[in-house]
């Protein structure tokens, strides 16, 4: 199908692209790689008056080192975060995650700020942003202004920002000690979306499990830290014993759907599953 008829912005500096929100009308979207925007809008599901093209912002595009922590451009590729050393080196979750997404041609498209802006529960990167304990910044009309992954998932398809504002980069912490990583996913045919993914942050300390951060992926309307699992591995001894236990309280306090892809007490299973997997993965076991 074609899209409706809609005004087309292409600044090139984040100072233009808010002027052309705030010019755009009442319904204004942000392209950044497009894939979500463009089927929804071929479908006519989506109908804006204006469409703000990010592509040309060269600001928003990279990875750079900051002292303790990584700042990704939103406008960075998937396939360019992938082949990134600095991401090799000190985030490689999101690299293991960001392998997942799709096929190479949405890899080579997307952008790691738009889907993470577009906060799809079954998308792979924002419980990778929560594991990871990243920061967003936004920019508006006030200027900018930094929001922790766990505020800045708010519900289905939204996110912390308001109107007129934009994502401009993600802030990673870079994490000291013995961190390993590991993501986990579930789905039902290759490149498709998770039916359950786990992404799973573990520091060790002299046996035991110091600390585990574990982000869940399609359990519930926005992505969600497995907070009682993550309280049973600490302290724990790192064994595959502790962590299978740890892992059986993978699903409380989430609220998974049941689709035509899996029944809602299956996905609590796989969250289980996919729990132990990760973290004795990530631990090292």
């Amino acid at each position: 199908m074609i899209p409706a008829a809609f005004e087309y912005a292409r600044p090139t500096t984040v100072d233009e692209a808010l002027q052309a929100i705030a010019d755009g009308g009442e319904d204004v979207k942000i392209l950044a790689g497009g894939q979500s925007l463009i089927p929804v809008m071929r479908l006519r599901l989506a109908a804006p008056e204006t469409v703000v093209d990010l592509s040309r912002i060269e600001e928003l595009r990279g990875v750079r080192d900051d002292g303790d922590a990584l700042v990704i451009g939103a406008m960075t590729t998937h396939h360019d975060v992938l082949t990134d050393p600095l991401i090799a080196q000190h985030a490689p979750l999101i690299a293991a995650a960001t392998e997942t997404v799709a096929d190479r041609q949405v890899r080579a498209r997307g952008t790691f700020g738009g889907a993470l802006a577009h906060a799809d529960p079954a998308g792979d990167l924002p419980a990778v942003a929560l594991a990871l304990d990243a920061e967003f910044v936004i920019a508006g009309p006030g200027g900018r202004r930094t929001v922790p992954a766990a505020d800045f998932f708010v519900d289905y398809l939204t996110t912390a920002l308001e109107e007129g504002e934009l994502l401009v980069e993600i802030r990673v912490p870079k994490l000291a000690g013995q961190w390993g990583m590991h993501y986990e996913k579930f789905n039902r045919v290759a490149q498709a979306w998770s039916i359950v993914a786990v992404a799973a942050v573990v520091r060790r300390d002299d046996g035991h499990i110091a600390e585990a951060r574990i982000g869940l992926t399609n359990m519930g309307p926005t992505p969600l830290r497995a907070r009682a699992a993550e309280s049973a591995l600490a302290g724990a001894e790192a064994s595959a014993e502790a962590i299978a236990a740890a892992a059986r309280s993978a699903a409380e306090g989430t609220s998974p759907s049941s689709d035509l892809n899996a029944q809602a007490d299956y996905r609590e299973h796989l969250a289980q599953v996919l729990t132990r997997r990760a973290v004795t993965a990530a631990a090292g076991l």
